[in-house]
């Protein structure tokens, strides 16, 4: 049977025809599907929710919706999903005002006026500066000690350091310093179930990747914590030694200082990286989720050093000259007063 072309042109426009209108139906319904949200200026009274420790983003804008905070648990939740900082979001009590837009509910969700009895747990922080955190706020040294040592730890890490996870902390007055204590590790394991940390595939345990993330977060910005974990790796796998400032800072628990002494670096200490080989012991500090995923994740590359020259330059390299030249020029702004 023949088919003549006008025959044929015909049926092709007419398919083509059939595409274009549906196309056009399903970007006209997902158009038409719109996320209710309470409009700027409406808000009413405050409330007070408890957010769980290791709650997700929906559990949250159920909450919030719950509360009457959102106009819908989808406007929040879809929020949440785009923006990181609602992974910072402090477990425990928060006062929010009512019928505002979701937006307006991260912002007042992360503002610490607004929550009551905040601990901050910063990233990087010491166990000993977490424990100053909790006695500031009114926990017994002495029944904050007890408790160190009856928290559940997750598999596979100790109580030392490290599993103190940072964020902000509402605790409700009467409660513990061991509920305390272990509502900040059990968020931890949340983050360490979530980034993979707590099922690791590499020869490092989770423990030492954990150990990793931690120097990364003392030793740089943001930014850089793949290539730190990168320069940490490749000279674990070579045997050159770590000589990180930051694990002796960590020893002399000083903060805020970028020189260290010939006599520092001589420090006996397993936790002194000058002198020893291989990662510290445990962590030496409570990393963030940034530093652990890069830890997880390093930057691909070859370099065995890096140096901050001046204050947000931060450069990486694998020869010992091009690093020593660096070094100079970080003495001569040292001088000059860039790092005050």
């Amino acid at each position: 049977m023949k088919v003549s072309l006008q025959s044929f042109i015909r049926v092709f426009l007419a398919l083509v025809l059939i595409v274009v209108m549906t196309g056009g139906l399903v970007v006209v319904r997902r158009a038409a599907i719109r996320v209710a949200d309470f409009p700027a200026n409406t808000a009413q009274q405050e409330v007070t929710i408890e957010i769980p420790a290791g709650a997700s983003g929906d559990v949250i804008a159920k909450s919030l919706f719950a509360a009457q905070v959102v106009a819908s648990a989808e406007s929040f939740y879809r929020l949440a999903v785009r923006d990181p900082r609602a992974s910072t979001i402090a477990p425990g009590l928060h006062q929010i005002q009512r019928h505002i837009p979701a937006t307006v509910a991260l912002t007042q969700l992360l503002d610490p006026k607004r929550i009551p009895n905040l601990v901050i747990v910063k990233e990087g922080a010491w166990r000993s500066e977490v424990i100053t955190a909790l006695i500031a706020r009114g926990f017994i040294r002495s029944e904050i000690e007890k408790a160190l040592k009856l928290v559940k730890v997750p598999k596979g890490f100790t109580a030392v350091e490290g599993i103190y996870f940072p964020a902000q902390y509402s605790f409700p007055t009467g409660t513990t310093a061991l509920s305390a204590l272990q509502t900040m590790i059990d968020r931890f394991a949340v983050e360490a179930k979530a980034t993979g940390l707590s099922t690791p595939s590499g020869k490092f345990t989770s423990a030492q990747l954990l150990t990793v993330a931690s120097i990364a977060q003392a030793e740089g910005d943001l930014a850089d914590f793949p290539k730190i974990t990168r320069v940490i790796f490749n000279r674990l796998k070579i045997g050159m030694p770590l000589q990180m400032d930051t694990t002796v800072h960590y020893i002399k628990k000083s903060r805020g200082r970028i020189f260290l002494s010939l006599n520092s670096t001589k420090i006996a200490s397993p936790y002194n990286t000058y002198l020893h080989y291989g990662l510290p012991p445990t962590p030496i500090g409570n990393p963030g989720r940034a530093a652990i995923k890069a830890a997880l994740n390093p930057a691909p590359g070859e370099w065995t050093f890096f140096i901050t020259v001046k204050p947000g330059d931060t450069r990486f390299t694998s020869s010992a000259s091009e690093f020593n030249n660096w070094k100079n020029e970080y003495e001569k702004n040292a001088k000059a007063g860039l790092f005050k």
